[in-house]
C-alpha cells in the first residue's frame, strides 16, 4: 500500500484517499503535480502544507505543497499539490555573464532559496544574457535552449522528492520495455506541421565589421520532399553561427512523432524526461526504439498502479 502524508504545523495526516492518487510530470520544465480526493473527516489542512507520497515499494515519488483545495456538497475534498518547480514561475530580472546552464540553475537556486540536488555539467558557456521581467522558469529554459541549440545536448530539469536536479538526457534511461502486453491502448501521430525545419537561417549583425553575417544549413532532399520549412533566428555575441545552424538542422530536420500509450504497467522510476524502450506493432509499421517520455501520468490505486506515457523520437521501420 502506498503512503500519502500531509503535514500541517506539527501534525501529520494520512487522508483516506478516494479512488486513486495521480502524479504527473513532463519533460518540458513544469511543476510535478499530485492530485487526489478524500472524504473530509475533520482533517485540519490548508494551502501551503507539505505533501509527501511514496509508492507501495517505499520509493519516494513526490514531495511538494498544496496549492489548490476544492470541496463539494458531499464533503469530498480534492487536493492539487505542486513540487518546488512551481515557485520557478515567480518573475524577476537577472543579468549574468559567462555562465553554463547548470551555473544559471545554481545561481537561481542560491538566490531564491531552492533546495538543490545534483546538477549535471552542461559545458556550453553563455557569454552574456539579460533576463528582464521574466519567470525564473523561462530564465532556465532559455539557458537550456541555448545549450541544446549550440551543442545538440538535451538536459532535463526535474524535482526529485524535494531536490531540484539537472540531468543529461542519456542519464535518464529506465530499463523497462513498453509493449502490447504492458500497454492497454495507444494513439500515434506523425507530423511536419510543428517543430520540423529543413532549412536553418541565422543572422548576426556584426557592428564592428559593419555588416550582417548569414549562416545557413539545409537538407536539399527533405526540401524536395516537404518544401522549404525555414527556421530563422538572430545570433547573440559569442555564438558560433555555422556550428549552431548545423546543430539546429540535426535537431529539427525530421518528422515529429508522438505516441501515447495508455494504462501501461506502472513503474515509479519513469517520469517526464525519461528514456524507455517502446516495442509496438502499429499495423504496417513496427516500432522498437528508445524513446523520450514527454509526459507521464502515474495512477496509483489501492491494488493497481498504471501509467499513461506520451513519448516521442525514434526511427520507425516497416
Amino acid at each position: 500500500m502506498y503512503e500519502l502524508l500531509i503535514q500541517h504545523d506539527s501534525t501529520a495526516y494520512m487522508p483516506p484517499v478516494k479512488e486513486e492518487v495521480k502524479v504527473t510530470t513532463e519533460r518540458q520544465i513544469s511543476p510535478g503535480v499530485l492530485e487526489f480526493s478524500f472524504v473530509d473527516t475533520g482533517i485540519n489542512i490548508g494551502n501551503g502544507d507539505p505533501v509527501r507520497f511514496k509508492d507501495a515499494d517505499g520509493k519516494e515519488v513526490f514531495y511538494g505543497f498544496i496549492f489548490r483545495m476544492k470541496r463539494d456538497r458531499s464533503n469530498i475534498v480534492t487536493i492539487t499539490a505542486y513540487d518546488q518547480i512551481r515557485y520557478l514561475k515567480n518573475k524577476d530580472t537577472l543579468v549574468y555573464e559567462n555562465k553554463t546552464a547548470d551555473g544559471v540553475v545554481a545561481l537561481i537556486g542560491e538566490k531564491y532559496g531552492f533546495n538543490i540536488g545534483t546538477l549535471a555539467n552542461t559545458v556550453w558557456v553563455i557569454a552574456s544574457r539579460v533576463e528582464d521581467n521574466v519567470s525564473l522558469l523561462d530564465m532556465i529554459s532559455n539557458a537550456l535552449d541555448q545549450t541544446l541549440q549550440n551543442t545538440g545536448d538535451l538536459y532535463i530539469l526535474h524535482d526529485d522528492f524535494g531536490k531540484l536536479n539537472l540531468s543529461f538526457l542519456g542519464d535518464m534511461y529506465v530499463p523497462i520495455m513498453i509493449d502490447a502486453e504492458t500497454g492497454q491502448n495507444y494513439d500515434y501521430e506523425s507530423s511536419i506541421d510543428e517543430n520540423t525545419y529543413n532549412r536553418i537561417k541565422l543572422v548576426y549583425d556584426n557592428e564592428d565589421a559593419g555588416k550582417r553575417e548569414v549562416y545557413i544549413a539545409q537538407d536539399s532532399s527533405n526540401i524536395n520532399r516537404w518544401g522549404i520549412l525555414q527556421y530563422f533566428d538572430a545570433l547573440q555575441k559569442g555564438e558560433n553561427g555555422q556550428a549552431k545552424a548545423d546543430a539546429l538542422l540535426q535537431i529539427y530536420n525530421k518528422e515529429t512523432r508522438t505516441l501515447t500509450v495508455k494504462d501501461a504497467a506502472g513503474d515509479s522510476r519513469v517520469r517526464g524526461g525519461s528514456l524507455v524502450v517502446v516495442q509496438l506493432d502499429l499495423g504496417d509499421v513496427k516500432l522498437q526504439n528508445l524513446m523520450l517520455v514527454e509526459k507521464c501520468v502515474h495512477k496509483y490505486g489501492e491494488s493497481k498502479h498504471t501509467m499513461d506515457l506520451t513519448v516521442s523520437g525514434g526511427d520507425f521501420s516497416a
